[in-house]
């Protein structure tokens, strides 16, 4: 089993669609490599990697898995003829025509709506409001209107052009995985499963103790996540304000980087609050667990439909306490295992941190939930797993042909086998 992954980001970039990568293929890598199926003597599994982003210093040898930078169209054909199955990190377009000239089966991940949006994003930029579908309900005029008042009318001409032969495309791929159900739904795409996204699980050998909130007089929440506006962040800086003008001393790191943290500087000093909120940029491994050590609660404060919500499965993994808006597949993951409000709702923001600060029962039975709902749910070897059938039944007549030759017919019955 040959699987070639394709994606436009991918190490040394960080954010949720680069650690679900990682975490993908060196859990494919692993597997395949220990297995003790009847097919590995025949045929060694092998899972490459091609992304256009550069290594920028980073070392390729340390991953399980060869990667492929930049690949020119040449080496992106050869690939994928060599490639059993080809699975797109989202629907990237030059790869999904040319897996598709090739009759290749194609595997596509959703991580935003682009086959269904020409941004991605579906958020309506000349109002600032969720999208309500306006590409599929086919008022093209609109999209056209939303991209051109952030990148110009010659290019979202070309945005949306490319939009309509990406979700062509993406119909007529094999599968179409979706991170979430609400994701699934607003694609609404044919041959669609959903697989949620997985992380390892770092407590697993340790004692099942939960971060239960302790005594305290002062409180630190944290975001983790991209600085961009559709991400809600001037909402939980106002609700910061709002608590500390009712006596309570607490605290917000800000945890990553992007475009629109120089408007949120400028807000933290407008607020009066440059000595509550701290600018951490960019963190992973230890110095993000470092920062977060101590935190009450993460707080995903989002006014556009997240998808899912990496740094929200992380934290309920850990048994940590989320705070997060309804919205999209964000509220979905998060589920009855955390605090939740409605999208832009400083009033309802605000509760959800009181609550946080003055009700330690209630935190303690909440992130009971969150860790049982992430090691039910959203576990690496789980996603791992549920990716690797998902293969093997794309390309279940050619394996079955192979066990036949041994006496065996069907795939029940290689199954048997291994």
């Amino acid at each position: 089993m040959r699987i070639l992954i394709y994606a436009i980001d991918f190490a040394p970039k960080i954010g949720g669609e680069e650690t679900y990568l990682l975490l993908l293929a060196g859990g494919l890598t692993r597997r395949f490599s220990g297995a003790g199926s009847a097919l590995i003597e025949r045929a060694p599994h092998t899972v490459i990697v091609a992304t256009r982003t550069s290594a920028d210093g980073f070392d390729d040898a340390t991953l399980p898995f060869p990667v492929v930078r930049r690949p020119g169209l040449a080496t992106l054909w050869r690939l994928l003829g060599e490639a059993d199955v080809v699975h797109l990190s989202g629907p990237v377009l030059i790869p999904l025509l040319l897996g598709w000239l090739r009759g290749k089966p194609i595997v596509i991940t959703h991580h935003m709506y682009h086959s269904a949006c020409p941004s991605g994003s579906h958020f309506y930029e000349p109002r600032g409001v969720l999208c309500p579908g306006h590409f599929r309900a086919r008022r093209y005029h609109e999209c056209l209107r939303c991209v051109a008042a952030s990148s110009g009318w010659q290019e979202s001409v070309v945005m949306v052009l490319a939009t309509v032969v990406r979700r062509w495309l993406c119909r007529q791929a094999a599968v179409n995985i979706s991170v979430s159900e609400y994701l699934s739904r607003r694609i609404a795409l044919p041959r669609t499963e959903t697989i949620y996204i997985g992380v390892p699980d770092s407590r697993a050998s340790e004692s099942p103790v939960m971060n239960v909130p302790r005594v305290r007089r002062s409180w630190t929440f944290a975001y983790v996540g991209r600085l961009a506006k559709e991400k809600g962040l001037p909402v939980l800086l106002e609700a910061v304000k709002r608590l500390r003008q009712e006596g309570y001393d607490c605290y917000l790191k800000c945890i990553g980087d992007g475009p629109a943290r120089p408007f949120l500087e400028a807000q933290v000093a407008s607020l009066a609050l440059q000595q509550q909120v701290r600018f951490l940029g960019f963190l992973q491994g230890e110095a993000l667990h470092t920062a977060t050590a101590d935190v009450t609660a993460l707080v995903m404060p989002s006014v556009c439909e997240e998808t899912a919500g990496v740094a929200a499965v992380e934290q309920m993994m850990r048994g940590g306490l989320v705070i997060a808006s309804d919205v999209g597949g964000l509220g979905e993951i998060v589920d009855n295992a955390g605090f939740k409000f409605r999208p832009g709702h400083v009033d309802e923001l605000t509760s959800c941190l009181r609550i946080a600060m003055n009700k330690p029962a209630q935190v303690i039975d909440m992130v009971s939930k969150a860790r049982k709902r992430a090691v039910k749910l959203f576990g690496q070897e789980r996603m791992v797993e549920e990716h690797h059938k998902l293969y093997e039944n794309l390309l279940c007549p050619k394996t079955a042909a192979i066990v036949r030759l041994e006496g065996a017919s069907g795939c029940d019955e290689r199954k048997s086998v291994e």
